[in-house]
């Protein structure tokens, strides 16, 4: 769990939320909650790799009909 104190008695609550945010943001934890939300089969290794690939190269795919390069 992330703890974010104040620094001075002064401080906003709503600096003392940003700070909060970006320590959680920065840690990934959000992330990780998000791709464990829902059960996923487990896939090897190699599986994973060869889909982050095909998605990687659909994306580009995409940019470059955006940008008209093809």
């Amino acid at each position: 769990m992330l703890q974010v104190t104040r620094k001075d008695p002064s401080e906003s609550v709503e600096n003392l939320v940003r700070r909060f945010n970006k320590k959680v943001q920065q840690s990934g934890i959000l992330v990780m909650a998000r791709k464990k939300r829902y059960y996923e089969k487990p896939i090897s290794k190699k599986e994973q790799r060869e889909v982050a690939i095909r998605k990687r190269a659909r994306r580009e795919q995409k940019t470059r009909e955006i940008l008209g390069l093809k």
